[in-house]
């Protein structure tokens, strides 16, 4: 007993640091939604004037929400779709498809949901900082109307910290921010006891029967008040996406004994504020501090602000990655932060991407009331996809019951299609640009999986037979000069134009010739017995190919070693690498459009070299370049 106690002491300390390392990653952008939520049901936007019925109505709806469709539908279902520990909306597009059987229409509208919602979650990056940052900020205001000129500056600095802070890693900043996270909670649940002690009347919006009250009394008005709502449950996506950095056990766990309770707590601490005083609607968060205690919560709300804006960021070098690896998305320098955890890594490309696009937002709109607007189209986008996804994995991959699918998942979804319709009414004064993000990416995702595929498809077309072309190598044609040569193709069947190109110039071959072919899988880890495939051919010839998840980043010199155990002994120093470097050249026989073709040619031009991606020491390889219609 004592040998087990000692054993489960550190494995319970070890989920403890987890669970608090994930409050500085995964709830910073659901745990600031307060500051501006009951703001926002309450302004300009809504049209909703602050009395009793429509404060426990509107308080109940945000309540429920966060029931419904964080704790409920990600926490309790979703989050168990998970694609071998890993989550996000790509995650669980590939675990869709392996639900689907060959190709065909439903095949294409799963990838093309899959990308949809990946696009809008990037919206949802770009949004989330900057009004996150800018409505802590604003907080100034609520102290003295002279701060109002350096929200915007101060703000901007505040961004150019967070996104230069971003190459230190996941885990330093899960490390660093985690117990900043855990102040804020119990902070903001303090403030609201205080007043919910106060003003107990407000327990009332616990019960459903407001909400439902709410909308029916108040018609199409009530109906559109569901575009504030809908700010509740941000970051909601957050909690799935960053599920392969920290496990779902711990975040789970942080949920409900934390994050879930404190959110509840403050909200009725805002709403019990507001029967009180209704002239408090102008920021019901920050008044709730007492005056000594304000510029303190406007600091540490501000930190909070950074740790919001974190989730969606690693969130979105997560699916960046498994973009790459599944073939929607051109190579990016990947830079791997923890040497204990693989999923915890950082991109410059897509980091300074969401920089620049988040600084415009901040300069577009100058302020919070005007990025809520835009906030919740991208947010109610992505979860009405995942359900839609989550419930083909329900009845196919779970073998729940046709009728209980149809009952859980429908509703999930009308839940999230009302958010989504409720948000499309603010399309004018802000909806459209987390839209025109979203078809930017899914029109750059879409191009370079269609790219790909044209390109593949010539190469393939001018391949030539491995078995004819052995036929013909006899022991003294072609001279064969000692060493191991790789030739890295695409193809796991025909010849590498790279291989006919070094015997058509230098006449001679390798006396040991490896064809590699590098294949991505739609699981997040491949093992390290799975990984490499050796099939010997005649000649001294072998194919060989190397299999990849999507959360992995190749390294074919450390994998080409372990082909050893399949009795293909390959040493580095005597090994070249040989690549085929296509230069794109428009077709006459047009299969995309004009456009269509030059943002292909930018992607591919843009992309790192193979020899960078596959960690290839550069001075082992030879490129063959070779002229490819597209």
């Amino acid at each position: 007993m004592q040998v087990a106690a000692s054993v489960a002491a550190p494995a319970d300390k070890r989920t403890v640091g987890i669970a608090l390392a994930a409050l500085g990653v995964v709830y910073g952008d659901i745990g600031t939604s307060p500051l501006y939520t009951i703001q926002t049901c309450f302004s300009e936007l809504t049209g909703i004037a602050p009395t009793q019925d429509n404060v426990l109505g509107m308080l109940s709806l945000v309540l429920w929400a966060v029931l419904f469709v964080v704790t409920l539908k990600y926490v309790v279902v979703v989050m168990r779709a998970d694609n071998r520990g890993e989550g996000g909306i790509l995650a669980l597009m590939a675990l869709t498809l392996r639900t689907v059987d060959g190709g065909g229409w439903r095949r294409t509208a799963i990838i093309c949901l899959g990308i949809a919602g990946a696009s809008l979650f990037y919206g949802e990056s770009v949004i989330t900082p900057a009004v996150s940052v800018l409505s802590a900020i604003e907080g100034l205001k609520v102290a003295t109307p002279l701060f109002h000129p350096y929200i915007v500056p101060l703000t901007l600095i505040v961004v150019v910290v967070l996104f230069v802070f971003q190459k230190r890693g996941t885990h330093v900043v899960g490390a660093s921010f985690g117990p900043v996270m855990c102040i804020w909670f119990f902070v903001i649940a303090l403030l609201g006891v205080i007043e919910i002690v106060q003003q107990p009347t407000i327990l009332l919006a616990l019960s459903p029967t407001y909400a439902v009250g709410f909308l029916v009394h108040n018609g199409w008005v009530g109906f559109a008040a569901l575009g504030a709502v809908v700010l509740a449950i941000t970051g909601a996506e957050a909690l799935y996406a960053d599920m392969g950095h920290f496990g779902r056990g711990p975040i789970r766990r942080a949920w409900l004994a934390l994050v879930c309770p404190a959110l509840y707590l403050n909200y009725l601490g805002q709403g019990a504020l507001i029967l009180h005083n209704p002239d408090s609607t102008v920021n019901p968060f920050f008044l709730l501090a007492p005056d000594w205690a304000l510029y303190p919560m406007v600091a540490l709300s501000t930190m909070a602000a950074i740790i919001a804006s974190q989730a969606v960021i690693s969130g979105a070098f997560s699916v960046s990655r498994q973009a790459m690896q599944l073939g929607y998305c051109p190579r990016l320098e990947v830079r791997h932060t923890s040497e204990q955890e693989i999923g915890q890594i950082y991109i410059p490309q897509v980091n300074w991407a969401l920089f620049i696009a988040v600084i415009a937002a901040v300069l577009g709109f100058e302020s919070s009331s005007g990025l809520t607007a835009a906030y919740g189209i991208a947010v109610t986008g992505t979860m009405g996809v995942s359900t839609c996804l989550a419930s083909i994995v329900a009845y196919r991959r779970w073998e729940w019951s046709l009728p209980v699918v149809v009952v859980v998942f429908l509703g999930f979804l009308t839940i999230d299609v009302s958010f989504f319709s409720a948000n499309l009414l603010k399309f004018v004064e802000g909806g459209w640009f987390p839209l025109a993000t979203g078809v930017g990416i899914f029109t750059t995702m879409q191009t370079w999986r269609r790219g790909r595929q044209i390109l593949l498809k010539h190469l393939k077309e001018g391949e030539i037979a491995v078995d004819a072309f052995l036929s013909r190598v006899t022991d003294k044609s072609p001279l064969r000069v000692p060493g191991t040569a790789v030739f890295l193709t695409a193809s796991a069947e025909g010849l590498p134009s790279a291989l006919l190109h070094n015997l058509k110039h230098n006449k001679v071959l390798h006396e040991r010739v490896v064809l590699l072919t590098v294949r991505s899988e739609d699981i997040p880890y491949v093992s390290a017995q799975a990984r490499t495939v050796v099939q010997p051919l005649s000649k001294n010839f072998f194919r060989v190919i190397m299999h990849y998840g999507f959360k992995e980043s190749p390294d074919l010199p450390r994998d080409l070693l372990r082909c050893a155990d399949a009795g293909l002994q390959i040493k580095m120093m005597e090994t070249s690498f040989f690549l085929g470097r296509a230069t794109l050249v428009p077709s006459t026989k047009k299969e995309m459009p004009r456009w269509q073709e030059k943002l292909f040619f930018a992607m591919s031009r843009n992309a790192i070299s193979a020899t960078e991606f596959f960690r290839i020491p550069s001075n082992r390889v030879v490129e063959l370049g070779a002229q490819v219609e597209v």
